[in-house]
């Protein structure tokens, strides 16, 4: 497994930290990785719609407070599985914050 983000130095370890990462972290700044699997800029809607409002009403309700982000929010996330012969085996291009795979989900994949 391996974790990629578009942001560097401070950020991309405070990530890390917070979420408490347990696979390698890369940076792809240019975001080029992020536009060869089609996940390019969300729009307003993507971004605050209700489905990352009903995202943050979850949170809530287990005691996480959101925090602001530092970061580019309208960049869009999501999950590309590849084995290790380079077969994609999952790809999810998030609508937005609230849109995204769990890791349950995602491992359930490699036994697919």
């Amino acid at each position: 497994m391996l974790v990629v983000t578009f942001e560097t130095g401070f950020f991309a370890m405070a990530y890390a930290e917070d979420t408490g990462l347990r696979w390698p972290l890369v940076s792809d700044a240019d975001r080029e990785l992020y536009r060869a699997y089609g996940m390019l800029k969300a729009s307003l809607m993507d971004i605050w719609g209700p489905a990352t409002w009903w995202a943050y009403l979850k949170e809530f309700a287990h005691g996480r407070l959101p925090r602001k982000s530092q970061g580019e929010i309208s960049q869009r996330g999501g999950d590309v599985l590849v084995d290790p012969a380079g077969i994609v085996r999952l790809h999810h291009i998030g609508r937005g914050p609230g849109d995204r795979y769990s890791v349950k989900s995602i491992l359930a994949a490699l036994d697919r």
